[in-house]
C-alpha cells in the first residue's frame, strides 16, 4: 500500500522504473475532483511522452484521498507483481520509484484525458519497497546516552581509493552492562562524495594490547600488524546510499561496558577519491545511543559471501550475466542453540558490477527458504533491510549465497579487492542472541582448482603473479564460458568463525541440494503493504 502527499491541486503519480526513467514506467495516476471524489487510473510510458491507459488490467486501485491546504494526498495499492506485461514487478531489493505532478486536475471529458505537462515537477528515488523501515528521527534519542567514534580531522590523500582505520577505547563511563539501541552514521557534509562506506568492528580481547595513550590509527594496509585482532568481528555496517540513522528492534541491544570483555573497536572507512582531491580533511564516524534499561537479548552481526581476493572473484569483461556461489557447510551452524538464533535485518553489498545477491537457508539438503534476495541491486543505494518476518535458523542449517555480475562495460578483469573498481559479495545479517567467535563464513576458489585449470603452478602460489597472470589473459567469448564452467565446478575453501578461532573445510565442490520451487506470476499474492 502506497500513500502519495504533494503540495498541488492538481494530478498526482507514481511510477516504478525498470531502469529509473519515463521508457517501460508502470504509473499510477490520480487526482481529487471538486466534489471530493478520488479518481485513480493505471498508465504506462512506452517513452517520454504522455503515459497511456493500461490496455490489459487496472492494476493501481486507488483507495482514499483528500485536498486539503493545498495539499494532495491519495493512498492507493497494487499487487508485488500483476502478471501484466504493462506493469513493473516490486522486486525483492531495491526499486526505482518515479514521481511528477501537475498544477491542474485532468478533463476526463476529452479523450485519453488532458494530462498537463509536468515540466520540472518530478523527482525519482530508490528504495528497496518490500524491506524498508522508515528511519526513525534523531530527537526520538536525545534524552539517551551516547558515545562517538570519529575520525581526527584526517587528510584524505588524493588516491582514488584509500582505507582508513582507527581503534577506539569504550569510553569508561559505562561501569555495568548496557545495551546500544541505535547508531547514527555522521558524515561531514562536505564529505558526502567521498565516503563510501564505513563499519566498525569489535577488537579481539584474548589478543588485544594497546597502548591507551597511542591507540593505532592509519591507513588500513600500512598497519595491519596492529590491528590485526579488529577485521573480522563486525559491529555495525553501513554503505552510501543507506539511512543514517538505525535503531534496533525492541527485544534487543548490542551490549557494552561493565564486565564484558571488548573494551576496543576499530573503524573502517573507504574513501572514494575517484577525482583524485587534494586538501580534503574528514572527521566522519558513528554515534551509538544507550539505553539504561537492558534489553532481553544481545544483537549479533554475520556474514556470508566470498573472500574479497582475487582466489575468490575473477569475473571476465564483456559478460551480461557471471555467477559466483558460495556454500557455507553444517559445520558452521553446529553451535547454534537448540532453540535458534532469529535473523532480523540483512545488508547485501557488491561493487558496480553487481547486480543481485541472495542467500537461502538449507536444511536436510533442501532449500527452505531465501534469508534474504536482492534480486534488484544498486550499488549506490545500499540499505539496511529490514525483515518484514524473522526467520529462525538452527543448528545444522547450511547457507547457500550467490552473487551475480555484469561486466559489459569492462574490457579487463575484475578481481576481489577493496577498491571501488574491484568486486565484492558480502551478504550481513543482524540477529540474535549474539554467539561469540561467530561473526563470517566466506568462501574462495581451492589453489589446487586454480592450478589445475590453468595449468600453472608457480604463479598461481604468489598472489601478485597470480593476478598478473589473470590480468594478461586474452578474453573470447569461448574462454568467458569455460571460466563460468569452472566455477561452477571447482573445489572450495571455507574459511569461518570469527575472532583468534578461525576453521578452514574443503568442498569438492558446491554441495547439490534440492532448490526452491520457482513460482509462475499469481495474481493473488498478498498485496504490497508499504
Amino acid at each position: 500500500m502506497f500513500e502519495l502527499h504533494i503540495k498541488t491541486r492538481g494530478w498526482i503519480a507514481l511510477g516504478i522504473s525498470p531502469a529509473g526513467g519515463m521508457t517501460g514506467a508502470d504509473i499510477g495516476m490520480g487526482w481529487i475532483d471538486q466534489a471530493g471524489n478520488v479518481h485513480f487510473q493505471d498508465r504506462y510510458a512506452f517513452n517520454f511522452s504522455k503515459p497511456i491507459r493500461d490496455t490489459t488490467t487496472m492494476d493501481w486501485h486507488g483507495l482514499q484521498g483528500r485536498e486539503q491546504n493545498g495539499w494532495t494526498a491519495i493512498q492507493f495499492k497494487r499487487l508485488l507483481d500483476t502478471c501484466d506485461s504493462m506493469d513493473v514487478p516490486i522486486k525483492s531489493g531495491t526499486n526505482i520509484l518515479i514521481f511528477a505532478y501537475g498544477l491542474m486536475d485532468p478533463n476526463i471529458g476529452q479523450l485519453d484525458d488532458d494530462i498537463s505537462y509536468h515540466e520540472n515537477r518530478r523527482g525519482s528515488r530508490i528504495i528497496p519497497l518490500q524491506s524498508y523501515s522508515d528511519p526513525p528521527p534523531e530527537s526520538k534519542f536525545a534524552e539517551f546516552d551516547s558515545f562517538d567514534f570519529l575520525m581526527n580531522n584526517y587528510l584524505v590523500p588524493p588516491t582514488d581509493t584509500t582505507y582508513y582505520c582507527k581503534v577506539f577505547k569504550l569510553p569508561s563511563h559505562f561501569p555495568m552492562k548496557r545495551h546500544a539501541i541505535a547508531h547514527k552514521i555522521i558524515i561531514d557534509s562536505t564529505n558526502r562524495d567521498l565516503v563510501h562506506h564505513m563499519d566498525t568492528y569489535e577488537c579481539h580481547p584474548e589478543t588485544t594490547n594497546f597502548d591507551d595513550t597511542n591507540l593505532p590509527e592509519g591507513e588500513c594496509d600500512q598497519i595491519v600488524k596492529q590491528i590485526k585482532t579488529c577485521v573480522s568481528n563486525m559491529m555495525t555496517m553501513w554503505s552510501v546510499g543507506a539511512d543514517h540513522v538505525s535503531e534496533y528492534v525492541p527485544e534487543a541491544g548490542y551490549p557494552i561496558g561493565g564486565d564484558l570483555p571488548v573494551k576496543y573497536f576499530m573503524v573502517q572507512v573507504h574513501y572514494d577519491n575517484a577525482r583524485l582531491l587534494s586538501n580534503r580533511r574528514d572527521s566522519s564516524g558513528i554515534k551509538f545511543y544507550v539505553d539504561s534499561k537492558l534489553r532481553q537479548y544481545d544483537l549479533g552481526y554475520v556474514v556470508f559471501g566470498l573472500s574479497s581476493s582475487a582466489y575468490g572473484i575473477a569475473i571476465p569483461p564483456h559478460v551480461d550475466r557471471f555467477i559466483i556461489d558460495s556454500y557455507c557447510p553444517t559445520n558452521f551452524s553446529k553451535n547454534f542453540p537448540e532453540s535458534g538464533i532469529t535473523v532480523i535485518g540483512a545488508l547485501p553489498h557488491t561493487h558496480l558490477q553487481g547486480r543481485s545477491m541472495w542467500t537461502k537457508v538449507i536444511r536436510s539438503n533442501r532449500a527452505v527458504q531465501y534469508l534474504f534476495n536482492a534480486d534488484s541491486f544498486n550499488f549506490n543505494y545500499q540499505f539496511e533491510n529490514r525483515l518484514s518476518k524473522p526467520i529462525k535458523l538452527y543448528p545444522g542449517d547450511e547457507f547457500a549465497t550467490r552473487c551475480i555480475y555484469n561486466t559489459k562495460n569492462k574490457d579487463e578483469m575484475t578481481l576481489g579487492g577493496e577498491r571501488t573498481k574491484d568486486e565484492m559479495c558480502i551478504h550481513a545479517f543482524m540477529y540474535y542472541p549474539r554467539i561469540d567467535n561467530l561473526f563470517q563464513c566466506r568462501i574462495e576458489n581451492d589453489l589446487s582448482s586454480w592450478r589445475n585449470f590453468l595449468k600453472n603452478s608457480l604463479e598461481i602460489d604468489n598472489y601478485d603473479k597470480f593476478k598478473k597472470l589473470l590480468m594478461d589473459l586474452k578474453w573470447t567469448p569461448q574462454l568467458a564460458e569455460q571460466w563460468q564452467q569452472f566455477y561452477n565446478n571447482a573445489s572450495r575453501r571455507v574459511i569461518f568463525g570469527g575472532g583468534n578461532i578461525v576453521n578452514q573445510q574443503l568442498l569438492s565442490a558446491i554441495p547439490p541440494y534440492n532448490d526452491l520451487v520457482s513460482e509462475s506470476c499469481n495474481r493473488r499474492k498478498a498485496w504490497m503493504k508499504y
